[in-house]
Parts: C-alpha cells; sequence; structure tokens
C-alpha cells in the first residue's frame, strides 16, 4: 500500500509538471498572435526563444515518461490504490493530448513565422526597388518647389518664370530712365521693387517711382495723370528699344500713342512731343490719337475724324512749313 501511494503521488506530480509545462506552452504560442508587420517582425522566433520551446517540450515528454513507467510498473500488482492510479492514467492521458495539440500549434506557428518571413524578404526587394524612384521623386519635387518660389532655398520667394521676367523688367526700366532722364524737369526714376504690383500678381515684377526732388519713393498710383502718362510712354519706348537690342537690330518703325495728352501741362506736353518728334526723325513712325486742339499745330500729317447726322467721314490735312 505504502508503495501504491508513493507511485500514485508520483503519478500526480508528473501530471501536476505536465500541466505546468502545458501552460507554458500556451502562453508561448499565444505570444504568436501577429496583427502587423511591426508585429511580424517582433514576433519572428529567436534561435533562443526555439530552444525554449523545444526543452519545456523534452522536459514534459520526459515527465510523461516517467509517470508512464510508475503506471506500468503498478499494472502487474493491483493493490487498493489501483483506482488512484486509474485516476492518474487518466489525467496523463489527457495531458499528453493537449501536449499532442500544442505541439501541432507549435508546428503551425512555425510554418506562420516561416510564410512571414518570406512576405518580410519580399517586401524588402519591394522595397530595394522603390527606393531609387523614391529619390527621383524627392529631386523632382525640390525642383518644382524651388522653380514655383515654395522653396526654402529661394530666398526671393519668386517664381523661375517672373524671375526671368524681373530681369526683362530691368532692362525696360534702364531704357525708360534713359527717356524720363531727358525731359525737362528730370524729376522722376523708374525702379523695379520685389512686392507684387497688385493683389495675386507675381512677386518682384511691381515698379516704384523715385521722385528726385524729395528724395522718396512713391507708389504709381500716388502720380498724376499727365505724371503717369509720361512715365508710361517712357515704359513703352524703353520696350520697344529693348525688343529692338534682342531682336538683333531689327527696329518697331511704327508706334501709336493713344490719348493722355490732355492730361499734360504746357512744358510737360512740349516735351513729350519733342520725344516724339525725336522718333520720328530717327525714321520712325509715330501715330497719335487725341482730341487736344494743341496738338494740331505739332503733328504734321494729320487724320481728321468728323461725327455727322449720317456717319463719320475722314479727312487729310497736311502743316505747311
Amino acid at each position: 500500500l505504502a508503495s501504491a501511494g508513493r507511485s500514485a503521488a508520483d503519478a500526480e506530480t508528473a501530471a501536476a509538471r505536465v500541466a505546468e509545462l502545458t501552460a507554458e506552452a500556451d502562453r508561448l504560442t499565444a505570444e504568436a498572435r501577429l496583427g502587423s508587420l511591426d508585429e511580424v517582425r517582433a514576433a519572428l522566433l529567436t534561435p533562443a526563444h526555439r530552444a525554449r520551446l523545444e526543452s519545456l517540450l523534452d522536459e514534459r515528454t520526459r515527465a510523461a515518461s516517467a509517470a508512464t513507467a510508475v503506471l506500468d510498473e503498478q499494472q502487474d500488482d493491483p493493490d487498493p490504490g489501483a483506482e488512484d492510479v486509474g485516476s492518474a492514467r487518466e489525467a496523463l492521458d489527457a495531458h499528453e493530448r493537449e501536449a499532442a495539440d500544442h505541439a501541432r500549434a507549435r508546428a503551425l506557428a512555425d510554418e506562420r513565422v516561416d510564410a512571414l518571413r518570406r512576405t518580410v524578404a519580399s517586401l524588402g526587394r519591394a522595397l530595394d526597388a522603390w527606393a531609387p524612384l523614391r529619390d527621383e521623386s524627392l529631386t523632382a519635387d525640390s525642383m518644382s518647389r524651388l522653380v514655383r518660389g515654395t522653396a526654402a532655398e529661394n530666398h526671393l520667394q519668386m517664381r523661375l518664370s517672373a524671375y526671368v521676367l524681373a530681369t526683362r523688367l530691368d532692362q525696360v526700366v534702364e531704357a525708360a530712365n534713359e527717356r524720363l532722364g531727358h525731359m525737362r524737369d528730370q524729376r522722376y526714376l523708374l525702379q523695379r521693387t520685389g512686392r507684387a504690383a497688385r493683389r495675386n500678381s507675381q512677386a518682384g515684377l511691381g515698379l516704384d517711382v523715385v521722385d528726385q526732388w524729395t528724395g522718396d519713393v512713391r507708389d504709381p498710383a500716388t502720380l498724376s495723370g499727365g505724371e503717369t502718362f509720361v512715365v508710361s510712354l517712357s515704359l513703352a519706348l524703353g520696350l520697344s528699344d529693348v525688343v529692338t537690342q534682342e531682336a538683333g537690330g531689327g527696329e518697331i518703325e511704327t508706334l501709336f500713342v493713344d490719348e493722355g495728352f490732355g492730361t499734360l501741362d504746357a512744358d510737360t506736353l512740349d516735351d513729350v512731343m519733342d520725344r516724339l518728334d525725336g522718333l520720328r526723325s530717327g525714321g520712325r513712325t509715330v501715330g497719335v490719337v487725341s482730341h487736344v486742339s494743341e496738338l494740331r499745330t505739332r503733328i504734321p500729317t494729320q487724320v481728321h475724324v468728323e461725327k455727322g447726322r449720317t456717319g463719320s467721314t475722314v479727312g487729310t490735312a497736311t502743316l505747311v512749313g
């Protein structure tokens, strides 16, 4: 009886150890539940982890074998404790089935880990193939922001197109200032400004007027009507000069100036007409559209449009002398 009791106690100890090992296997198996790629990378079995699982299975197998040996030893020598031994046998069988289930679960986990390793390798190859395209995209985006004037390196915050136009505008302003410098009062000069000329226009293409009498820098909108006409005419003639230079000497031979003369005082009108006469003397044809009667004594060849009840009539006149 004492021997049977010890055997039953050994069986129960073995069964308890099997249960403990099974619980540990369950915990390790639960760790293999995977959700995202980051979890895959974190959950890949390391050699130490795999060795731990194998050690647990080996220990559980040895415990089960020891319990089986004890029970087998008692099979040929029934005693009053045989009933307890039978219960231990049933418990052992149940734990062995659970152990087999956990072994299959571990095998399935291994298969999944291998599949995930292959997926990670495939993603790595895809990332390697994508890297050059990413670099090209970053370069294109950097150039785009630079051209559009939004890059931090673009200190002027100007579009490339505006920068090119600003260079041309500087040439036009220089030529316009040459014209303004020959005016009688020599009061105004133009300069390009970095701000936008008006709302929604591009920065770097605005103009300021420098008043050489007061030293002030003025917005063109503060000029009088006559002053605005003179500045506008100088810009137009300056643009003509720049186009002529860019065209390899080919001149713009005909210019038309429409209205604006009525806003000029007598001295400024004489200045403007002298400038236009100089263009005509240089071989250009200058057409002036105006209602100012004083111009009739300054324009040698004239076209008159007269309104009538039946319509307008056109006539010509030529000054003599």
